[in-house]
Order: structure tokens, then sequence, then C-alpha cells
């Protein structure tokens, strides 16, 4: 009888630790739990590895979050030279707040940052030189950049800490109406409008964006 074999095991090989690898473990980490849960600690056992193995490829909790923050902004639409402006302006804004609202933790992290990664600096120069080859003035450019930033931003973060779906704004709205009768009749009014609406006011971060490039188009007109 032929002597049989018993198969060979295979060993799985462990994929190696690499600063990418790294830095998108601690992104997934705070998507699903939140900033707060991205430790040193609960990374490597995210990873499978020793914390301490962990400072080959970075140099702490500081370099993870400049890192993911930069991973963030990466999803960023950057201006390509020669386009319209107003039309790049708006495409970055709008790809900024989707990313903002896919990662809700990010935006108070991107801002606190004291060392922008290269796809924070790479968009940022994109768009100052899309308003400044418009005609756009330095000083304008910068105040306008303050302002995009901060509708970005705010509506983002109050969009995310809004108390109750956008499915039940009718419903809600309806409990508001009646509490405003007969002593805030201008809430009550609009209280009113989006109960009779599918979908309660409209939560449009586009309207506030077109406002403010409408306002610097005409800045730009006037030169």
């Amino acid at each position: 009888m032929a002597e049989t074999t018993a198969p060979r095991r295979t060993r799985r090989r462990r994929q190696p630790l690499t600063r990418e690898r790294v830095l998108r473990a601690a992104l997934t980490l705070a998507d699903e739990r939140g900033i707060e849960a991205v430790s040193m600690r609960k990374l490597g056992e995210a990873l499978g590895v020793e914390a301490m193995s962990l400072y080959k490829h970075v140099a702490g909790k500081e370099d993870v979050l400049d890192g993911i923050a930069d991973l963030v902004m990466g999803e960023f639409e950057v201006p390509a030279a020669g386009e319209d402006w107003r039309a790049a302006v708006r495409r970055g804004a709008i790809s900024a707040h989707r990313a903002l609202l896919r990662h809700p933790w990010a935006g108070s992290v991107i801002e606190s940052r004291l060392k922008p990664g290269p796809a924070r600096l790479r968009y940022l120069d994109a768009v100052v030189g899309a308003m400044r080859a418009a005609g756009f003035d330095l000083a304008t450019v910068g105040r306008a950049f303050l302002a995009l930033d901060s509708h970005t931003y705010g509506f983002t973060l109050q969009e995310l800490a809004w108390p109750f779906d956008q499915e039940r704004a009718p419903e809600m709205a309806a409990v508001a109406a009646r509490m405003f009768e007969g002593a805030y009749p201008n809430l009550l009014a609009m209280a009113e409008l989006a109960a009779s609406s599918p979908t309660g006011v409209p939560v449009e971060f586009e309207f506030g964006l077109d406002l403010l490039l409408d306002g610097l188009e005409r800045l730009r007109e006037r030169g």
C-alpha cells in the first residue's frame, strides 16, 4: 500500500506593517468608534501588533491624527488649473462637505492640525490659484477662504448635530408648531410650512454656498 502523506499546512504570512496601513486602520477606527477611540494601544489591537511596533512607522498619536486628517483631505476635489473659478471652488466645497459627513470626527481634527499634510496643502494652493487666476486680489482670497470654510465646516457640524433624522422633520415641525402657537407667530408660520412638506425645511448646503459665490462674483466684477 502506498504511503499517504499528510497535507502540508501552509502558514499565512502576516501583512507587513507600513505607515499607510497604520493610518488606514486609524481612519477606520475613528469612523467606527469616534476620534476618542484612536490611541496607540487600540490601534495596535486593531492591527494585531504590540503598540510599540507602531512607532517604527508613526511618531505618536499626534502624527497619526495629522495623517488621518490628511487622508480625509485627500477626498476633497482639487481644482484643476485653467478651470472656471466658480465651478472649481463650488465642486471642491461640495466634495469637502460630503467627505466631512462621511467622517463625522474630521472637521475639528483637520482644523486643529499645526502640521498640514500634502493633500491639504495641495487643495488649499489650488483653490487660491483658481481665485487669483480669476482676478481676485490676495486679501479678498483670504477673506473668501474664511467665509467658505466657515460655511463648509459650520454647516456640516450643524447637520451632524441635528437631533432627529430628516425623515422625521415634518413630525417634529408639527410638535414645534404646537409649542410656538400663541407666542411666536413667525416661528409658528415656519413650523407649519415645514410640517406641510414631506421633508420639512430643506437642508441644502449648496444654497448657502451659492449665496457666497454670488457675492464673490459681484466683487470680482467690480474689480
